[in-house]
């Protein structure tokens, strides 16, 4: 099977879903003939033009409105909003607007809106550039909220989110753009709220997403050195969460580590951890452990940076403690 990037997949996805559906445009910051700060929109403006392919002003609040009222109109945006930090100055349009008109409207409106944006810690975006937002988006009903760790996922999960009736809040991870893997040339898509289980393990499960199931992954194979074998658990999906998948992974293994690149208080690993104990108590042979960025803004300085966020050895040394 072919090998293409993570951002190539995510391209890769926007044609071919803007070429099934004439309903689907991508609006944003620098989407158009610059191809996305990320090269996420590359060569979409010059198959479809500006009319499918728009660049907008610097206003989020504009990017996100002029989404939902072309969603209620009948259109599928994908909303491009540059880094995940910025979703807060539109989210009276995400969480009150987006997220609600369905419910508000007795379900007679739809708002097929993707929003589109990217976050996490990497290349020296600093403070306001490199927040792990997620739990924000989850916190609020009505939002469905994806964070692909995988140029596979990351198309399969894109296609589906684009034909979801409901607004989708879909996190890319600026360290992600550039890996590559496998990814098959024939249309398939990945169903919403389905977790994959990236390593098959017996002794302790790793719920993850996005770029730390890459970390976990070589945390895993650390630890078979050492005669630990860890489930790795990819939840691609946070709401809707794939529950069913971590419970039979937690009775299966009997101890877990949730990994986040987000910072611990607030982090949705909490709610995770809060799942598990009312649905999975009996089957805990240890409590629950998580592994995740200090309590601080992102310094600037990459050994700085390094040090907040989790990494291989950090997670290495968080599921140890287990044993």
């Amino acid at each position: 099977m072919r090998k293409i990037m993570y951002r190539e997949a995510i391209s890769e996805a926007l044609r071919e879903e803007m070429a099934r559906d004439e309903n689907v445009f991508v609006l944003g910051e620098d989407v158009g003939q610059f191809g996305g700060v990320f090269q996420s929109t590359a060569k979409l403006w010059e198959t479809f033009g500006p009319s499918r392919v728009m660049d907008t002003p610097i206003s989020e609040q504009a990017i996100v409105g002029a989404a939902l009222g072309a969603a209620l109109a009948g259109l599928r945006p994908v909303a491009e909003i540059m880094f995940v930090d910025f979703t807060g100055l539109a989210m009276d349009q995400i969480a009150n607007q987006c997220a609600k008109f369905h419910f508000m409207t007795g379900g007679q409106a739809v708002v097929p809106v993707v929003i589109k944006t990217q976050g996490g810690v990497g290349i020296g975006d600093a403070a306001q550039h490199s927040q792990s937002l997620e739990a924000w988006h989850t916190h609020v009903p009505g939002l469905k909220v994806v964070m692909p760790s995988t140029p596979y996922d990351a198309k399969g999960l894109l296609k589906s989110s684009i034909r979801e009736d409901n607004p989708v809040v879909f996190i890319e991870h600026k360290l992600l753009y550039q890996t590559k893997g496998p990814v098959p040339d024939e249309e398939y898509t990945i169903p919403l709220g389905k977790a994959d289980i990236k390593r098959e393990g017996r002794d302790v499960t790793i719920v993850t997403w996005s770029k730390m199931v890459l970390d976990c992954l070589e945390a895993s194979a650390r630890l078979e050195k050492e005669s630990i074998d860890a489930e790795v658990v990819d939840l691609r999906t946070l709401a809707p969460l794939d529950l069913d998948t971590i419970v039979r992974s937690v009775e299966k293994t009997g101890k877990v580590v949730i990994v986040h690149e987000a910072c611990k208080t607030g982090g949705f690993g909490a709610e995770i951890a809060a799942r598990i104990v009312e649905n999975a108590f009996d089957y805990l042979d240890a409590p629950i452990k998580r592994v995740a960025a200090v309590d601080t803004p992102i310094p600037y300085a990459a050994p700085l940076y390094r040090a907040v966020i989790p990494d291989p050895e950090k997670i290495v040394r968080g599921v140890k403690e287990l044993f």
